[in-house]
């Protein structure tokens, strides 16, 4: 069996941890050196604590969670633990080979070993972090992107049950902002943006606040999603006594013969040498704020939903001793709208362009995709477009009639003054009639009124004759199930109208460092670069280019920064059963 143990190594800087003969060279000395505290790097340094190294997680930034605690919070596992406890029909080979029909083999990335070894580890993470006490709570029935195809489940996503974040004691003030600062499951998305326009909307928005107002009588702080996945990990890392050191970046790796065997970390304005035993993992983010970078390898300024520090500092430090890069083009796409702070935060649309009395369409007045398909797809289709109709896809339009602002939840404008700041520099616009709207669109207006007719007609129908909208079990899941006959479609027809911009922004970008089964970053001619791993937004995801599930992002995060982190612990002679295939050799 793997060794889980947890040694209770001390992590404070003595002479036994520099040791004397290396103390002109090193400032500080420790097994297991850790790069970022979202959910990759953490889930690495719980890891490598519980099988006995002497760890450090370093963070670039002045609050802690990166990413993660901004997210969703859910993770894609196929065949976990609670779901085998639930007696659900998968399996990690039917998971395979829907991952194999879904994502394909890009490169080496995304190739079956590393298929294999995310879905293999995914029982022994799970087990891990409850094993530390924290619980989890099933997603189902969130679907996954594809549920037509092959393999395709509704029942395959986990999250943290609702986290007390007064745990955290001080460091409750230090993660990273964003999110819902409340007990909410991602599951309950498209219940709570119907909350009072369905009686299943309407009861699990008072099942929200009970759970919220439950946890201030009984003296607890809840928090779910991104923040509770977060916060439920940062826990465990703090209970282990691991030091997290906020507000200081990596900026260079460092080897001998090589090997990684330290890094360079800026500290309190200073440079500090930290030498490594057992490796570096990389799990910095991705590098979606890096405007240079996002020009040269997306030709788009980047529009992101994700928070400021990404940068690409990990994947920068891993590409300069010699990591290959893949994917660099892409990210974790969607449709968002503009910054509610005029910076380069933009905010997530999801259900808002799913339910009905709504579609989206260009510059031009036409429209182009599935509004309802998964958010990394619509993303793809607003770039694609673009490129085709010479810049006229960007941004583009979210058109809705009066029925969809008075039953479903925007929850951008929710925010109070944004609406009306909004429509202030014509982020939004609204008209009592559809040529009107054409018109402070900038939009043509006969091929507007064209594409609103033919559109009506497949809502009354009940059949999206061009894009197919409103098929599949994920498309119906951000809907209005009592709305027939297509729970997705409804008709633009009532006034007053409202459009939107939307702009194919990202959760964050989804190439790096190229890396294997065991999380180790490769050379460009496969070779590994021993005591160098990397997980998360630092590498090329194993997803490819597109995105199996709700959870896509995190689930694979944790998984690797777990196996690189495993694989660092055991001693050479163990190395060879740790193959991603079975993780009990």
């Amino acid at each position: 069996m793997l060794v889980f143990c947890y040694h209770g190594y001390d992590n404070k800087r003595t002479d036994r941890d520099t040791g004397n003969n290396m103390s002109h060279k090193w400032d500080y000395e420790v097994d297991y050196l850790v790069a970022g505290t979202g959910a990759a790097g953490l889930s690495a340094a719980i890891t490598a604590r519980r099988n006995g190294l002497n760890t450090l997680v370093i963070e670039s930034m002045p609050k802690w969670g990166g990413t993660t605690a901004r997210s969703g919070g859910g993770l894609w596992m196929p065949a976990n633990p609670l779901m085998q406890r639930d007696g659900e029909d998968d399996s990690i080979e039917v998971a395979f080979h829907y991952m194999k029909e879904v994502v394909g083999e890009p490169g080496p990335w995304s190739n079956d070993a590393r298929k294999r070894a995310f879905l293999t580890g995914i029982h022994h993470f799970v087990t891990m972090i409850e094993e530390e006490g924290v619980k989890w709570h099933r997603t189902n029935p969130y679907p996954d992107y594809y549920p037509d195809l092959p393999g395709g489940r509704t029942t395959r996503g986990i999250e943290v049950k609702a986290f007390n974040v007064r745990k955290l004691g001080k460091y409750r003030k230090l993660v990273m902002p964003g999110g819902i600062p409340a007990a909410m499951y991602s599951n309950e998305m498209n219940w709570l943006s119907r909350a009072w326009s369905s009686p299943d909307g309407f009861y699990h928005g008072a099942l929200f606040v009970f759970r919220n107002l439950w946890g201030l009588v009984t003296g607890r702080q809840l928090v779910g999603m991104g923040q509770g996945l977060a916060s439920a990990l940062m826990w465990i890392t703090l209970k282990h006594e691991t030091p997290v050191w906020l507000s200081s970046p990596l900026k260079d790796l460092v080897v001998e013969d090589g090997r990684v065997v330290g890094a360079i970390v800026e500290k309190k304005g200073k440079q500090v040498r930290v030498k490594t035993k057992r490796g570096v993992m990389l799990a910095a983010g991705g590098f979606a704020h890096n405007k240079e970078w996002r020009m040269k390898y997306q030709g788009i300024p980047g529009w992101s939903a994700s928070p400021q520090g990404q940068l690409g500092q990990g994947i920068e430090a891993g590409a300069k001793v010699g990591g290959e890069l893949a994917m660099m083009e892409d990210a974790w796409w969607g449709a968002t709208m503009a910054s509610v702070n005029d910076n380069d935060e933009y905010s997530f649309l999801l259900s808002e362009r799913s339910d009905p009395f709504s579609l989206i369409v260009d510059q031009i007045g036409n429209r182009f995709l599935n509004e309802s398909e998964s958010y990394v797809d619509i993303g793809h289709h607003i770039l694609k477009h673009n490129k085709e109709t010479d810049g006229k896809a960007i941004p583009s339009w979210l058109v809705t009639d009066k029925r969809h602002t008075q039953k479903f939840l925007n929850t951008t404008t929710l925010i109070p003054g944004v609406k009306k700041k909004f429509l202030e520099k014509g982020e939004i616009v609204q008209a009592d009639t559809l040529p009107e709207l054409a018109r402070k669109m900038g939009v043509d207006k006969e091929a507007f009124l064209d594409t609103i007719h033919r559109f009506n007609q497949f809502a009354v129908d009940g059949v999206d004759q061009d894009f197919q909208r409103g098929r599949t079990v994920y498309d119906n899941f951000y809907s209005l199930p009592s709305h027939k006959p297509n729970p997705n479609l409804g008709t633009i027809e009532k006034g007053p109208f409202t459009a939107y911009k939307i702009y194919p922004a990202d959760l964050n970008t989804k190439g790096g460092l190229v890396t294997d089964e065991h999380a180790r970053v490769l050379r460009k001619d496969g070779s590994v670069i021993e005591g160098l791993y990397a997980a998360g937004n630092n590498t090329a995801s194993v997803m490819g280019h597109t995105y199996a599930g709700a959870g896509s992002t995190l689930g694979p995060a944790t998984v690797f920064g777990f196996l690189g982190a495993l694989h660092a612990a055991q001693p050479a002679w163990r190395k060879e059963v740790i193959d991603g295939k079975d993780l009990s050799a």
